[in-house]
């Protein structure tokens, strides 16, 4: 194939990545937020994907965001280091917390869940200031597709089943006089076919 063929479909591909990419964050966000309602008002976390004739090709599930510990008043916190451990403090122009004692001590908050520190020299139990726990996600949803779910879809968008449905201004089916397989409105076998993969004549268009 010739440079400039090869160009021309990079471009013809660049296009629709765009739009499709668009689309998929949009949607994505709209997902998110039914998800966030329905896990609030029933608790429900995960639905079923089908496609429109009902075959089952995947889940998609709410998954949880998470937490950790941030340094969120740096002079609160290394007033509290400089007191309670001096050495762990890097004396140069200006003093600051050694980064690898910084990163123990909130490594080790965060997995408490909270603020208070158990010191292993002493026992003593810190409540440690300038910490605080913050969200470091959001929550969000995965999808996750069966053993052949991925293959289903792709065939459903061959034949047209998703046509109206998923980029619509992007309908799948071929343009010539012959598909893969019926309308999916009128389910005529026959033809002829129009760009969008429904008969010319069907009388749900």
């Amino acid at each position: 194939m010739s440079l400039r063929d090869n160009a021309a479909q990079e471009a013809y591909l660049k296009t629709l990545l765009d739009v499709i990419n668009i689309a998929y964050k949009a949607k994505r966000a709209e997902v998110q937020q039914q998800l966030d309602d329905l896990a609030r008002e029933t608790g429900t976390r995960q639905i079923v994907v089908t496609l429109p004739d009902g075959i089952e090709v995947g889940k998609v599930s709410l998954t949880a965001g998470s937490s950790e510990a941030k340094v969120t008043d740096a002079d609160a916190f290394k007033a509290w280091v400089l007191q309670n451990h001096a050495g762990e403090i890097e004396r140069e122009f200006r003093t600051s917390v050694r980064p690898a004692f910084e990163k123990k001590v909130l490594a080790e908050l965060t997995a408490a869940g909270g603020t208070e520190w158990a010191d292993p020299e002493t026992g003593v139990i810190h409540d440690v200031p300038g910490v605080s726990i913050a969200p470091a996600s959001a929550r969000t949803h995965s999808v996750r597709f069966g053993k052949t779910g991925r293959d289903q879809v792709m065939a459903a968008w061959r034949n047209g089943q998703l046509a109206g449905v998923a980029l619509p201004e992007l309908a799948a089916g071929p343009a010539s006089t012959t598909a893969a397989g019926p309308c999916p409105p009128c389910q005529d076998p026959n033809g002829p076919w129009d760009a969008n993969g429904l008969c010319e004549d069907c009388p749900h268009q």
